[in-house]
Protein backbone atom coordinates (compact mmCIF):
# COMPACT_ATOMS: atom_id res chain seq x y z
CA UNK A 1 0.00 0.00 0.00
CA UNK A 2 0.95 3.63 -0.29
CA UNK A 3 2.50 5.56 2.56
CA UNK A 4 -0.72 7.56 3.07
CA UNK A 5 -3.87 6.31 4.77
CA UNK A 6 -5.86 6.55 1.55
CA UNK A 7 -6.45 3.31 -0.33
CA UNK A 8 -5.99 3.91 -4.05
CA UNK A 9 -8.36 1.86 -6.21
CA UNK A 10 -8.48 1.06 -9.92
CA UNK A 11 -11.74 -0.28 -11.37
CA UNK A 12 -11.49 -2.62 -14.37
CA UNK A 13 -14.78 -3.50 -16.04
CA UNK A 14 -15.97 -3.30 -19.65
CA UNK A 15 -19.35 -1.89 -18.61
CA UNK A 16 -19.31 1.87 -18.16
CA UNK A 17 -22.29 1.89 -15.79
CA UNK A 18 -20.55 -0.60 -13.51
CA UNK A 19 -17.34 1.43 -13.48
CA UNK A 20 -19.13 4.68 -12.79
CA UNK A 21 -21.39 3.17 -10.16
CA UNK A 22 -18.50 1.63 -8.25
CA UNK A 23 -16.54 4.87 -8.54
CA UNK A 24 -19.37 6.89 -6.98
CA UNK A 25 -19.82 4.39 -4.15
CA UNK A 26 -16.12 4.14 -3.29
CA UNK A 27 -15.34 7.83 -3.56
CA UNK A 28 -18.05 8.46 -0.98
CA UNK A 29 -16.14 6.29 1.51
CA UNK A 30 -13.54 7.86 3.83
CA UNK A 31 -9.99 6.73 3.18
CA UNK A 32 -10.73 5.31 -0.29
CA UNK A 33 -10.05 7.02 -3.61
CA UNK A 34 -10.73 5.71 -7.11
CA UNK A 35 -7.66 6.81 -9.08
CA UNK A 36 -8.64 5.35 -12.44
CA UNK A 37 -10.83 3.14 -14.58
CA UNK A 38 -9.87 0.47 -17.11
CA UNK A 39 -12.11 -0.78 -19.91
CA UNK A 40 -10.46 -4.20 -20.32
CA UNK A 41 -7.56 -6.36 -19.14
CA UNK A 42 -4.87 -4.72 -21.24
CA UNK A 43 -5.99 -1.32 -20.09
CA UNK A 44 -5.93 -2.56 -16.49
CA UNK A 45 -2.33 -3.77 -16.81
CA UNK A 46 -1.28 -0.43 -18.27
CA UNK A 47 -3.16 1.58 -15.64
CA UNK A 48 -1.64 -0.43 -12.80
CA UNK A 49 1.82 0.43 -14.11
CA UNK A 50 0.87 4.07 -14.56
CA UNK A 51 -1.16 4.75 -11.42
CA UNK A 52 0.23 2.23 -8.87
CA UNK A 53 -3.10 1.52 -7.16
CA UNK A 54 -3.30 -0.48 -3.94
CA UNK A 55 -6.34 -2.47 -5.05
CA UNK A 56 -7.79 -3.37 -8.44
CA UNK A 57 -11.46 -4.28 -8.70
CA UNK A 58 -11.17 -6.70 -11.62
CA UNK A 59 -14.05 -8.05 -13.68
CA UNK A 60 -13.51 -11.63 -14.90
CA UNK A 61 -15.08 -11.46 -18.34
CA UNK A 62 -13.77 -8.61 -20.46
CA UNK A 63 -13.06 -8.38 -24.20
CA UNK A 64 -9.50 -8.90 -25.39
CA UNK A 65 -7.44 -9.68 -22.31
CA UNK A 66 -9.69 -11.09 -19.59
CA UNK A 67 -9.52 -10.46 -15.88
CA UNK A 68 -7.69 -13.67 -15.02
CA UNK A 69 -4.72 -13.07 -17.29
CA UNK A 70 -4.69 -9.40 -16.31
CA UNK A 71 -4.56 -10.47 -12.66
CA UNK A 72 -1.61 -12.74 -13.41
CA UNK A 73 0.26 -9.96 -15.19
CA UNK A 74 -0.13 -7.37 -12.45
CA UNK A 75 0.62 -9.66 -9.51
CA UNK A 76 3.44 -11.76 -11.02
CA UNK A 77 6.32 -9.24 -11.14
CA UNK A 78 8.79 -9.43 -8.27
CA UNK A 79 7.95 -6.82 -5.68
CA UNK A 80 4.38 -6.34 -6.91
CA UNK A 81 2.20 -5.10 -4.05
CA UNK A 82 -1.10 -4.46 -5.81
CA UNK A 83 -4.00 -6.58 -4.57
CA UNK A 84 -6.71 -7.80 -6.93
CA UNK A 85 -10.32 -8.13 -5.86
CA UNK A 86 -12.27 -10.16 -8.39
CA UNK A 87 -15.74 -8.92 -9.33
CA UNK A 88 -18.09 -11.72 -10.26
CA UNK A 89 -21.80 -12.14 -10.93
CA UNK A 90 -21.99 -15.64 -9.50
CA UNK A 91 -20.61 -16.84 -6.18
CA UNK A 92 -19.41 -20.06 -7.82
CA UNK A 93 -18.19 -18.62 -11.10
CA UNK A 94 -15.96 -21.32 -12.64
CA UNK A 95 -13.38 -18.75 -13.68
CA UNK A 96 -12.85 -17.58 -10.14
CA UNK A 97 -10.92 -20.77 -9.35
CA UNK A 98 -8.44 -19.84 -12.06
CA UNK A 99 -8.26 -16.32 -10.64
CA UNK A 100 -7.12 -17.73 -7.31
CA UNK A 101 -4.19 -19.43 -8.96
CA UNK A 102 -3.48 -16.29 -10.97
CA UNK A 103 -2.98 -14.28 -7.79
CA UNK A 104 -6.34 -12.81 -6.81
CA UNK A 105 -6.62 -11.84 -3.15
CA UNK A 106 -10.37 -11.88 -2.77
CA UNK A 107 -13.81 -11.97 -4.34
CA UNK A 108 -16.81 -9.70 -4.41
CA UNK A 109 -20.24 -10.29 -5.86
CA UNK A 110 -21.47 -7.47 -8.08
CA UNK A 111 -24.70 -7.23 -6.11
CA UNK A 112 -22.81 -6.44 -2.89
CA UNK A 113 -23.92 -3.41 -0.90
CA UNK A 114 -21.90 -0.21 -0.68
CA UNK A 115 -20.82 -1.15 2.85
CA UNK A 116 -19.72 -4.62 1.72
CA UNK A 117 -17.81 -3.10 -1.19
CA UNK A 118 -15.90 -0.67 1.02
CA UNK A 119 -15.20 -3.37 3.59
CA UNK A 120 -13.90 -5.70 0.89
CA UNK A 121 -11.53 -3.07 -0.47
CA UNK A 122 -10.17 -2.31 3.00
CA UNK A 123 -9.70 -5.98 3.87
CA UNK A 124 -7.90 -6.79 0.63
CA UNK A 125 -5.73 -3.68 0.89
CA UNK A 126 -4.65 -4.76 4.36
CA UNK A 127 -3.98 -8.34 3.25
CA UNK A 128 -5.81 -9.31 6.41
CA UNK A 129 -8.68 -11.79 6.15
CA UNK A 130 -10.58 -13.76 3.54
CA UNK A 131 -13.62 -12.06 2.09
CA UNK A 132 -17.14 -13.37 2.59
CA UNK A 133 -16.01 -16.46 4.51
CA UNK A 134 -18.93 -18.62 3.40
CA UNK A 135 -18.49 -17.84 -0.27
CA UNK A 136 -14.70 -17.89 -0.19
CA UNK A 137 -14.57 -21.22 1.63
CA UNK A 138 -16.75 -22.77 -1.07
CA UNK A 139 -14.60 -21.26 -3.79
CA UNK A 140 -11.38 -22.51 -2.24
CA UNK A 141 -12.88 -25.94 -1.61
CA UNK A 142 -13.96 -26.21 -5.23
CA UNK A 143 -10.57 -24.91 -6.34
CA UNK A 144 -8.89 -27.63 -4.30
CA UNK A 145 -11.25 -30.28 -5.64
CA UNK A 146 -10.38 -29.41 -9.23
CA UNK A 147 -6.68 -28.77 -8.64
CA UNK A 148 -5.69 -32.44 -8.72
CA UNK A 149 -3.12 -34.18 -6.54
CA UNK A 150 -0.98 -32.18 -4.09
CA UNK A 151 1.98 -30.61 -5.85
CA UNK A 152 5.27 -32.05 -4.54
CA UNK A 153 7.40 -28.89 -4.96
CA UNK A 154 4.91 -26.99 -2.84
CA UNK A 155 4.81 -29.77 -0.26
CA UNK A 156 8.58 -29.44 0.08
CA UNK A 157 8.15 -25.77 0.95
CA UNK A 158 5.88 -26.67 3.87
CA UNK A 159 8.91 -28.34 5.46
CA UNK A 160 10.44 -24.88 5.98
CA UNK A 161 7.70 -24.04 8.50
CA UNK A 162 7.85 -24.80 12.20
CA UNK A 163 5.21 -27.07 13.71
CA UNK A 164 3.30 -24.09 15.11
CA UNK A 165 3.50 -22.19 11.82
CA UNK A 166 2.13 -25.24 10.00
CA UNK A 167 -0.72 -25.36 12.50
CA UNK A 168 -1.48 -21.67 11.98
CA UNK A 169 -1.40 -22.12 8.19
CA UNK A 170 -3.92 -24.93 8.48
CA UNK A 171 -6.26 -22.74 10.52
CA UNK A 172 -5.89 -19.85 8.05
CA UNK A 173 -7.00 -22.20 5.29
CA UNK A 174 -10.05 -23.13 7.33
CA UNK A 175 -11.07 -19.47 7.29
CA UNK A 176 -10.27 -18.55 10.88
CA UNK A 177 -9.39 -14.96 11.76
CA UNK A 178 -6.34 -14.06 13.86
CA UNK A 179 -8.54 -13.72 16.93
CA UNK A 180 -10.13 -17.12 16.34
CA UNK A 181 -6.73 -18.74 15.78
CA UNK A 182 -5.47 -17.16 19.01
CA UNK A 183 -8.42 -18.65 20.89
CA UNK A 184 -7.96 -22.07 19.29
CA UNK A 185 -4.25 -22.17 20.16
CA UNK A 186 -4.57 -20.35 23.50
CA UNK A 187 -2.02 -17.69 22.55
CA UNK A 188 -2.05 -13.91 22.18
CA UNK A 189 -3.45 -12.46 18.95
CA UNK A 190 -0.17 -10.59 18.41
CA UNK A 191 1.64 -13.93 18.52
CA UNK A 192 -0.64 -15.19 15.75
CA UNK A 193 0.07 -12.09 13.68
CA UNK A 194 3.79 -12.78 14.03
CA UNK A 195 3.32 -16.38 12.90
CA UNK A 196 1.24 -15.25 9.91
CA UNK A 197 3.90 -12.75 8.86
CA UNK A 198 6.61 -15.39 9.07
CA UNK A 199 4.54 -17.87 7.09
CA UNK A 200 4.01 -15.36 4.28
CA UNK A 201 7.72 -14.51 4.17
CA UNK A 202 8.92 -18.13 4.26
CA UNK A 203 6.50 -19.25 1.56
CA UNK A 204 6.86 -16.05 -0.51
CA UNK A 205 3.12 -15.43 -0.44
CA UNK A 206 1.37 -12.07 -0.68
CA UNK A 207 -1.50 -12.50 1.76
CA UNK A 208 -3.78 -14.84 3.69
CA UNK A 209 -5.83 -15.75 0.65
CA UNK A 210 -2.75 -17.04 -1.15
CA UNK A 211 -1.72 -18.84 2.04
CA UNK A 212 -5.08 -20.62 2.12
CA UNK A 213 -4.75 -21.65 -1.52
CA UNK A 214 -1.22 -22.89 -0.82
CA UNK A 215 -2.48 -25.02 2.07
CA UNK A 216 -5.08 -26.68 -0.14
CA UNK A 217 -2.70 -27.17 -3.06
CA UNK A 218 -0.16 -28.93 -0.87
CA UNK A 219 -2.79 -31.19 0.68
CA UNK A 220 -2.13 -29.75 4.14
CA UNK A 221 -5.86 -29.08 4.30
CA UNK A 222 -8.48 -30.98 2.35
CA UNK A 223 -12.08 -29.89 1.76
CA UNK A 224 -14.66 -31.96 3.59
CA UNK A 225 -15.58 -35.03 1.62
CA UNK A 226 -12.34 -35.18 -0.41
Amino acid sequence: MTTTTTIRVLIADDQMMVRQGLTVLLNAEPGIEVVGQAVDGLDAVAKVAELAPDVVLMDVRMPGLGGIEATRRVTAPAGATVKVLILTTFDLDEYVYEALRAGASGFLLKDASAAELAHAVRVVAAGDALLSPGVTKRLIAEFARTAGAPRTPLKDRVATLTERETEVLSLIAQGLSNAEIATALTVAEQTVKTHVSRILVKLALRDRTQAAVFAYETGLVRPAGY
